[in-house]
């Protein structure tokens, strides 16, 4: 019990310390909140104090950042006058010294007006602007002026021997081959061959103008488009270029005709300057214009079109010129032996096709391909309607020039000559016909035009064969004719053409002159060998033959007939002797078939009735020839001799 109480009086104590703490620290609390309170109306005081002072120390800062900007401002203004006298200096003394300090210079004026124009607010801005601007008009006229000295210097016409170099070795002129304005060949120049395979052969590129001066002449063209010069551009470097170009050509040996200059030439000069305005054509394209191309790109890298406008501006005249001889060809007037330069003509423009599209590319080139082009369709229509004149006068040809010994007449061997070299352009009559027509098959087409040909001579033999007074010769000249233009077309090319059945056609159109030869030239002396009329009902005498020989015959018709027979003979010997067949195979064919005929008859005639001749007087007056002497005689015919030649 005592326990408890003293218990209770301790927890007692301990509360009312508690008591005392708690009311301790209330005081201390409300304490600091007095003493926090008074620091922040402290604290407020000052702020008010210090705002004038942060506001003008934040305006001192600020006039200090904006000195520092004037300053640098200022600077760079400086430097911009700076970079301005110096690049005037540079250009007062012009390009001549150092050029590519002289275009740094320009750069620099460039970015100093620049500059300016985007700083108008500098007081003295307008009238740097004006002075930098006239600075860089009087800059731009000196670099026209050196771009055009520059370009001079390096601008000389090429010689000959420098564009032969560029050949292959198979196209360059022999040593002492003349090209020159007398029409000299400088390459065979109607090998036809060699013009088809040239495409296939490699070209060296020709330099026209160091390599070191091109980035030297770009770099100027660059400035003086930036100037907007560009019409200024391409009048200097077309002038320039264009007179060059003209005078390598001239040098060549090319010459600007016209078509009356041409009629009045004489074909065999006429030839050589077509064979060497051939080559004219591919050294032009191939070689000097592919050079220009290749200069006009390099000067004018990244200027859009200002390369093909300064190519075409420089290369349209020599083109000109080139093609004015064609064109005069072209339009001349027409003659079969004009064909064949027409197709070489053709086909080199054929062939530069290719090279130049690619070459003269760009719209302002579209002028210069148009009239190539233009020529290769000219020469392609006159060759055509040559085609036509020439049919036309092989079936009109009326020379009174007559081979008086039934040979081949020199029209068949003109013509087969013709038709046989036309085959050697087959490739390029096929696109000539395809250039105008588009559907047909330009195989068949060459094929229709030799038929006509062949048969437009055949026609005009045929007419020509009425000139003789012996129809036997009227058909030996005829079968002569067809069977050389057989025997041509069955060893070239237009037996492929032709084809198989008319060759058949016409050998049996050979057979059937030789018969009709044999028959007019024969049966009248062949009538003599006959028995027939040898009877007599009149007085004269008659012997009786022997196991029938000469049966009822009488001796003087068969006197009659033997003079008859040897005055025919010799008649046809001296005659026919005098006619030619060209073709040793068919003369001793148709010796043979006159033999097969003739000799039989004849032995037949002297073994029936000769006893009645040998019997009588002097009778090697009637028998004056053997079988063998007769054989002998015809391998005399058909030899072409002169009425003075000796016999055999």
């Amino acid at each position: 019990m005592v326990v408890s109480v003293t218990g209770m009086d301790s927890l007692g104590d301990r509360a009312a310390k508690m008591r005392e703490a708690l009311q301790k620290s209330q005081t201390i609390t409300d304490n600091v909140v007095s003493i926090l309170g008074s620091f922040d109306s402290r604290l407020s005081a000052l702020e008010t104090a210090m705002r004038p002072t942060q506001i003008r120390t934040h305006s001192i800062r600020k006039a200090h950042e904006n000195i520092d900007r004037t300053l640098k401002a200022a600077e760079v203004i400086l430097a911009q006058f700076d970079i301005s006298r110096q690049a005037e200096a540079k250009i007062l003394r012009g390009p001549h010294e150092d050029l590519e300090s002289y275009l740094a210079a320009i750069d620099q004026l460039r970015s100093n007006i620049r500059f300016f124009s985007s700083n108008k607010s500098y007081k003295s801005s307008e009238a740097v602007l004006n002075n930098a601007n006239n600075l860089l008009a009087k800059a731009i006229l000196k670099l026209e002026e050196e771009f055009k000295q520059l370009l001079s210097s390096y601008s000389k016409p090429v010689e000959p021997d420098r564009l032969f170099e560029c050949l292959p070795e198979s196209m360059q002129p022999s040593t002492g081959s003349p090209a020159n304005h007398d029409g000299g060949k400088i390459h065979s120049a109607n090998n036809h061959s060699e013009l088809q395979n040239s495409e296939t052969v490699g070209f060296k590129h020709l330099t026209l103008i160091p390599p070191r001066i091109l980035p030297l002449l770009h770099d100027l063209a660059q400035q003086m488009v930036q100037a907007g010069h560009q019409q200024q551009l391409l009048q200097i470097y077309g002038d320039t270029r264009s007179s060059v170009l003209e005078e390598s050509l001239h040098k060549l040996g090319v010459e600007k005709l016209s078509k009356e200059d041409v009629q009045k030439m004489q074909w065999e000069v006429l030839e050589a300057k077509i064979g060497n305005w051939i080559h004219f054509m591919r050294i032009a394209v191939k070689v000097l214009f592919a050079g220009e191309r290749r200069v006009c790109d390099q000067i004018f890298d990244g200027f859009d079109t200002l390369h093909d406008q300064c190519f075409a501006g420089c290369t349209t005249s020599s083109v000109s010129m080139l093609l004015s001889f064609g064109d005069a060809i072209a339009r001349s007037k027409r003659s079969p032996e004009k064909l064949f330069v027409l197709l070489d003509m053709y086909e080199i423009m054929r062939e530069l096709h290719s090279e130049i599209e690619a070459v003269f590319n760009g719209k302002a080139c579209t002028e210069i391909r148009e009239s190539t082009f233009g020529l290769t369709k000219r020469l392609a229509q006159t060759a055509q309607e040559t085609f036509g004149d020439f049919e036309e006068a092989v079936e009109k040809d009326a020379t009174k020039t007559a081979v008086l010994d039934g040979t081949v007449h020199p029209l068949t061997s003109y013509v087969i000559n013709y038709v046989k070299f036309l085959f050697d352009y087959q490739s390029t009559l096929e696109q000539l016909f395809q250039e105008f027509e588009s559907g047909a098959e330009s195989n068949s087409q060459l094929a229709s035009v030799t038929m006509r040909i062949m048969q437009a001579l055949q026609t005009n033999l045929d007419g020509k064969s009425k000139q003789y007074k012996d129809p036997a010769l009227t058909y030996l000249f005829l079968m002569n004719n067809i069977h050389y233009m057989v025997r041509s077309v069955r060893r070239s090319e237009a037996k492929d053409l032709l084809g198989d059945d008319w060759v058949q056609r016409h050998r049996r159109i050979v057979q059937q002159y030789a018969n009709q030869y044999k028959r007019n030239a024969w049966a009248k002396i062949l009538q003599c060998l006959s028995a027939q009329g040898l009877t007599s009902s009149g007085g004269g005498s008659q012997v009786p033959g022997e196991g029938g020989s000469g049966s009822g015959a009488s001796r003087g018709l068969v006197k009659d007939r033997f003079k008859t027979f040897n005055m025919q003979f010799e008649e046809l010997h001296q005659k026919q002797s005098q006619w030619t067949v060209p073709d040793t195979e068919l003369r001793e064919s148709l010796r043979l078939a006159v033999a097969e005929v003739l000799l039989p008859a004849y032995r037949s005639f002297v073994k029936r009735f000769g006893l009645l001749v040998e019997n009588g007087k002097n009778p090697q007056k009637y028998i004056k020839y053997s079988a063998e002497d007769l054989e002998r005689m015809l391998g005399e015919f058909f030899e072409g001799k002169t009425l003075n030649e000796p016999r055999r």
